[in-house]
């Protein structure tokens, strides 16, 4: 089966657009872009939690889906009209927006809170959560058995 959206002709600033307009319409409270060479690379905001206000950057790995097509073109999956860096970025952000989509009604139906699934993405310092459980190689302080 093909990636996700891999014949998505939609610009990557409408998608990130709508991302935004996705985030505001759920409580963001400041939205930025961030651009690396020209194109958007993440978009980040702030957002209230339980814990308070909290910072997250959802970012779109570009490279990963470029890579994804040509393993895909090479399978026979996407054709080879679709294996360039603008369809991966146009493809990328599009799964970006639909992820987000799909956890803002998480949230909505109340199976989740904002901090459980944006915990990932949540800014630590200068890097993620994840990024720095990943350092760590995803130590924990261990826990004990009431």
């Amino acid at each position: 089966m093909p990636i996700l959206n891999y014949t998505t002709t939609i610009a990557v600033d409408k998608t990130v657009g709508e991302i935004q307009k996705i985030l505001a319409s759920h409580g963001a409270k400041s939205i930025q872009v961030d651009y690396a060479n020209g194109l958007p690379s993440a978009v980040a905001f702030f957002a209230d939690t339980p814990f308070g206000e909290r910072t997250y950057i959802l970012p779109a790995n570009i490279d990963g889906v470029w890579q994804t097509l040509v393993q895909q073109n090479r399978k026979g999956r996407v054709p080879r009209r679709l294996v360039t860096k603008e369809q991966a970025a146009r493809v990328a952000w599009r799964i970006v927006k639909d992820w987000t989509e799909a956890q803002m009604a998480t949230i909505e139906a109340g199976m989740v809170t904002i901090d459980q699934v944006m915990l990932p993405y949540m800014q630590v310092g200068d890097q993620s959560l994840y990024e720095a459980l990943k350092e760590s190689r995803l130590a924990l302080p261990s826990g004990t058995l009431p």
